[in-house]
């Protein structure tokens, strides 16, 4: 219990301290947006190419692991989003309620905790988890959100829109680069390694901070399926996985306690980050965000439990 809670407690003290710098007019209206904004354009496109570029091929390619993590995450996902869709939601907002429900805090938390429970053997899994779902899962809900906002009749015209904004979109085109830079074998320049490393390193306090400052905003939309998308995320989840991972691919004891602890993880700020840049109602996955971190103190515990039992 106290690994989870001194993993945990550091998110909460970011998301306190933008809830304060809001409600004591230390920080203006704009500033959640604005934030959040300095985190899509610079900051995670710095950590996504960074992390695609010094990847290595002998790192990622665990098939099964692989696997266990894709098939969990992606019935997750696109369970949620059929049911959001079939609810009269907009594809776009049903993507990133999707995305709440599957989308892991895999680099603050599940990295530092993987550490911790399993040691340094642990942290390649989760590696390769952060990779899946930075990369991978947040270019499927961008995908799926561009393809909900355009209105055009004819499909090909629909299809070169898509594909124009995304061609635009940095948190697509950047692990992109990132991946062609580690195809050319080439290492990153000192100078420009340290310099993503920099903006990369601020991704999660900002977005932390940036959640809190909209937290403290009056909110207007509605919550309803909050509660929902906490409960796939923190129990149904990791009910895949386990099955997945112990009982359809037979993992190794410690890629398959990897995986089942990377499942039961809190949601991540992706989702919250990504309906403020398109300005979709945000209400639903910043309490998603908030409980899912709360509740994960009791499910993350139950696992560790599990694991080292």
């Amino acid at each position: 219990m106290s690994s989870v809670v001194n993993v945990i407690l550091p998110i909460f003290g970011l998301i306190l301290i933008g809830y304060l710098c809001r409600r004591t007019g230390r920080l203006g209206e704009t500033a959640a947006s604005e934030l959040n904004r300095f985190v899509v354009w610079l900051c995670l496109p710095a950590l996504l190419f960074r992390a695609t570029a010094t990847a290595t091929w002998a790192e990622i390619w665990h098939p099964q692991f692989l696997a266990v993590v894709a098939i969990g995450t992606l019935t997750v996902f696109v369970a949620t989003l059929i049911y959001r869709l079939r609810g009269s939601r907009h594809l776009a907002d049903a993507s990133i309620d999707g995305l709440g429900a599957a989308y892991a805090n895999t680099g603050y938390v599940g990295i530092p905790l993987s550490l911790l429970v399993l040691g340094e053997a642990g942290l390649e899994p989760a590696l390769i988890a952060t990779l899946f779902v930075a990369c991978v899962l947040f270019a499927i809900a961008v995908i799926c959100i561009e393809v909900g906002l355009q209105a055009e009749r004819s499909p090909s015209h629909a299809v070169l829109k898509v594909a124009r904004a995304l061609a635009r979109n940095p948190l697509v085109v950047s692990p992109l680069l990132g991946a062609l830079g580690a195809l050319s074998g080439q290492d990153l320049p000192h100078a420009l390694d340290a310099f993503l490393r920099l903006l990369g390193d601020a991704t999660t306090p900002c977005a932390l901070v940036s959640l809190g400052l909209f937290l403290a905003q009056k909110q207007s939309g509605s919550t309803q399926g909050t509660l929902g998308l906490v409960g796939l995320k923190l129990f149904v989840h990791p009910l895949i996985t386990w099955v997945l991972a112990y009982q359809v691919f037979s993992l190794p004891p410690l890629w398959a306690q990897s995986a089942l602890l990377m499942s039961a993880l809190p949601t991540g700020t992706g989702p919250f980050m990504l309906a403020e840049f398109y300005r979709r109602e945000a209400a639903v996955v910043s309490r998603t965000v908030l409980l899912s971190t709360l509740g994960s103190l009791v499910t993350l515990s139950l696992c560790l439990y599990l694991i080292q039992g």
